[in-house]
C-alpha cells in the first residue's frame, strides 16, 4: 500500500517506521525540517518538508496516488483542512487522528469516516488495565461498548485442556464473548471448535464492556479440586 502521513511527530514517525517495516510504501509530509531529515537519514522514509495544510505543498505529495492519507497534525482544525484538501486532490481514503472529541461531528460532516481518537483509546486502555490486573493489553472498539483484551491462561484455570467448542457452551460463558485469537510459544493461530486451550496460552478476547468482569473471571477461574 501507498500511505501518506501528514505530520510526523513522535506518533506519526513511529507509525511510519512500523508501516515501512511491514513492507508498506510510506511518505511523510512534515513542516519541521529536522524531523523530516531524521526520518530519511535514520529510517530511509521518503520525507517531504512543508505545511500539509498548504494545498500547493500537499499537491506535491500527490495524495491521489496514496491508498490512504492519514492526518496526524497537532490541531484538529489542521487535520480537518488536510482531509478536505486531500479529498479535493483525489484521495479516496482519508483517516484522521482526533484530539478533541467535539470534532467528531465536524469530521463526519466533512466526509471523514475513519476517525481515531487517541484520548478515547488511551483512556479506555488505561482504565481497563487499572480495573483488571490480569489484562496485558486492551483496545476499545467502536464507541466503547466492546473491548478487545489479551490475557494469559493460568496453569490451574478450569478452561485448561478444554476445547473451544466445549468452553463456548459452558453455562458461565458470557454471551457477548468471542475468542478471536490464541498465542502459545510465539505461534499465533485462529481458534477452531476443536482447538484445545492450554496453560500459558495468550487469549485475544472480544467482550461487551458490561460483561468484561465476568469474561475475565471465567477464563481465570481455577479448576475445582475433586
Amino acid at each position: 500500500m501507498r500511505i501518506l502521513i501528514a505530520g510526523a511527530g513522535r506518533g506519526g514517525l513511529s507509525l511510519a517506521v512500523y508501516l515501512q517495516g511491514q513492507g508498506q510504501s510510506v511518505t511523510i509530509l512534515e513542516r519541521d525540517p529536522l524531523i523530516a531529515r531524521r526520518a530519511f537519514e535514520q529510517h530511509g522514509i521518503v520525507a517531504l518538508e512543508g505545511d500539509a495544510t498548504d494545498v500547493g505543498i500537499l499537491r506535491q505529495a500527490d495524495p491521489s496516488r496514496a491508498d490512504v492519507v492519514l492526518a496526524m497534525l497537532h490541531r484538529d482544525a489542521d487535520n480537518l483542512a488536510v482531509a478536505a484538501l486531500a479529498r479535493l486532490l483525489g484521495a479516496t481514503r482519508v483517516m484522521v487522528r482526533m484530539r478533541d472529541p467535539e470534532y467528531r461531528a465536524v469530521y463526519l460532516a466533512a466526509g471523514v469516516q475513519q476517525i481515531l481518537s487517541e484520548t478515547e483509546v488511551l483512556v479506555g486502555a488505561l482504565a481497563t488495565a487499572i480495573e483488571f490486573e490480569a489484562v496485558r493489553h486492551s483496545m476499545v472498539l467502536g464507541a466503547g461498548e466492546s473491548i478487545a483484551i489479551e490475557i494469559v491462561v493460568p496453569e490451574d484455570a478450569a478452561v485448561v485442556g478444554r476445547a473451544v467448542s466445549e468452553v463456548a457452551v459452558d453455562a458461565g460463558f458470557p454471551g457477548s464473548c468471542v475468542i478471536a485469537g490464541m498465542t502459545l510459544d510465539g505461534a499465533v493461530k485462529a481458534p477452531r471448535g476443536a482447538t484445545i486451550i492450554e496453560r500459558g496460552t495468550q487469549l485475544l478476547i472480544v467482550s461487551a464492556r458490561a460483561d468484561l468482569s465476568r469474561t475475565i473471571g471465567f477464563f481465570l477461574a481455577p479448576a475445582v479440586k475433586k
